[in-house]
């Protein structure tokens, strides 16, 4: 913006109040195999969404006086890191990357070459042309780019040509952290492998486990799976039932998230039934320092029978976002935000657009959701707190234009491939600037325009900041008008109050309150020393503060 520093000034002016990173070892035989069934994604769901509710919670007992000297504590910060680089950004601002290759010198075989061009794929993006080569030599790769650039075609076509060539199942097991990406890659693989008559499964929660397990028995060439789910079938059938022996490829797609320490038991679970030769494939949006490990230190000299190092790229550019992607930000009072949401959506630069909207929590979706349909604005959402079937009916008519409108938690933030958005609005400003890049990393794909809107309040300056230096480019100051946006705010308030009215009677959040109750009884039941220490803890606090 003339960024964050300008929001400090106009604060200061109207004076207005308010991933654990995780490495990981192939030897799992020490793991526990004791699993529950409670999947370990929806697990990580509802963890980020209760620390981000917890966060916010935080934020709103903050003392008054803290706030206004925040303005003027941001306006003092430095803004030399961003400011240095700022000509060369124009300069570098990230020219297209263009293919001397075709697929078919790639490597490629012809029947996948046809496969992509009815796709009106004709070449290869940096990610694809660097890594399906490697690939195809028989290397592990880890690999790294923005969202959007085609990863997911940079292993899936490799992976079918290995399997046209000597097709058998169970042939790659392909692992993500959400089960919405799931159904997406399976679909890529579907499209592209059609040929050759592509035998596939998704394996994800919140579906019925028997016609999961029945589809697993009859040994599809692919398994596209969540881990959780996975381990779950591979404690109830044995290694021997999933017929994993002869595994040739392992994808870990969106690495970053999957080795993290939330999937660290089920990871450890499925690689120990793996077969130790066989390719894997790591590919990631941000690429972390404990991805970066696996590859081993550069200098190492092969150790003459040992498995060769991966190959690893990393796309390099200098700012973290696409170029045809357009940034900005709107400066509101944080108790207006619904308003000039609605303002927004009603407006004619976006009635037509398909818009995802991103919010910190399962409980502001839903309310948005209802408020929205209450002002007559066709809607659907995306969240933890509703069955896996809802979110693939909710995805479907998003996808096929029923609604323009998306209202998600950052279960939608990664891999999502629908082309069609052409609308990112931040309605939460996120906490790591990390997720702010896989959230508008669902608009301007592959190419195409887009455009992220963030909506900043008194309190999330400093998020700005942070979001800023990490994509190394300033946003813009999107032009509204705060008049005409609250010549509606008695509708919007009406309507609000109105969803909160009906969150309450359908008792939204029961489930997941019964499931935190039913998970705690459990660690209770495995650690009853630790519990009980715990609660004479508390008493004894009691006791004294009385």
């Amino acid at each position: 913006m003339a960024g964050a520093k300008h929001i400090a000034k106009k604060q200061k002016a109207e004076k207005k109040q308010p991933v654990v990173e995780q490495s990981y070892s192939n030897d799992a035989q020490d793991m526990s195999s004791d699993h529950q069934g409670l999947d370990s994604e929806q697990e990580e769901e509802e963890e980020e969404e209760e620390g981000a509710e917890e966060d916010d919670e935080e934020q709103d007992d903050e003392n008054d006086e803290e706030e206004e000297d925040e303005g003027e504590d941001i306006e003092e910060k430095s803004d030399d890191s961003l400011d240095q680089n700022e000509e060369d950004d124009d300069d570098e601002e990230e020219e297209q990357f263009k293919s001397n290759l075709s697929f078919s010198q790639l490597g490629l075989a012809t029947w996948l070459v046809n496969a992509l061009k009815a796709m009106s794929i004709t070449s290869p993006s940096e990610i694809q042309n660097k890594c399906i080569p490697q690939i195809l030599a028989g290397k592990d790769v880890i690999g790294g780019a923005k969202t959007g650039s085609g990863k997911t075609a940079a292993f899936a076509l490799p992976i079918l040509q290995k399997l046209s060539e000597d097709p058998y199942g169970v042939f790659a097991v392909v692992l993500t952290p959400t089960r919405e990406l799931a159904y997406q890659i399976a679909e890529q693989f579907n499209v592209l492998g059609k040929t050759i008559n592509l035998k596939d499964v998704v394996i994800v929660g919140g579906m019925d486990m028997m016609p999961q397990a029945i589809a697993l028995s009859k040994r599809p060439h692919i398994i596209i799976a969540t881990p959780g789910r996975l381990r779950d079938h591979i404690n109830s059938s044995g290694a021997s039932g999933m017929n994993l022996s002869k595994v040739k490829f392992l994808v870990l797609d969106e690495a970053d998230r999957l080795l993290s320490e939330t999937f660290a038991d089920d990871l450890g679970g499925i690689f120990s039934v793996l077969p130790e030769k066989r390719q894997t494939l790591l590919f990631t949006a941000t690429m972390t320092d404990s991805i970066l490990e696996l590859a081993g230190p550069k200098d190492d000299k092969p150790v003459p029978g040992a498995k060769p190092a991966p190959f690893v790229y990393q796309c390099k550019t200098a700012v973290s976002t696409v170029a045809t992607l357009t940034q900005s930000y709107i400066f509101l009072p944080s108790y207006i935000r619904e308003t000039y949401l609605a303002y927004l959506l009603r407006s004619d630069d976006f009635t037509k657009k398909s818009t995802i909207i991103f919010t910190g929590r399962c409980r502001t979706a839903e309310t948005l959701r209802v408020m929205l349909r209450e002002l007559g604005i066709a809607c659907t959402a995306l969240h933890s707190e509703m069955t896996q079937q809802e979110r693939l009916n909710s995805l479907a008519k998003f996808r096929g234009g029923i609604t323009t409108v998306l209202i998600a938690t950052d279960v939608g933030s990664r891999g999502l491939d629908i082309p069609s958005v052409l609308l990112v609005l931040n309605y939460d400003v996120p906490r790591d600037p990390t997720d702010y890049i896989h959230r508008v990393g669902r608009t301007a794909r592959a190419g195409r325009g887009g455009q992220a809107i963030t909506m900043v309040s008194e309190r999330d300056i400093e998020l700005v900041h942070d979001i800023e230096s990490r994509i190394n480019k300033k946003m813009e100051e999107f032009p509204i008008s705060e008049n005409k946006v609250l010549e509606i705010l008695n509708e919007v308030t009406s309507a609000k109050r109105a969803a909160n009215m009906a969150l309450h009677d359908s008792q939204f959040g029961e489930k997941k309150r019964i499931q935190q109750q039913k998970r705690q009884a459990l660690e209770e039941a495995r650690n009853p020393g630790k519990f009980k220490s715990k609660s004479k803890s508390k008493s004894s606090k009691r006791k004294a503060s009385s």
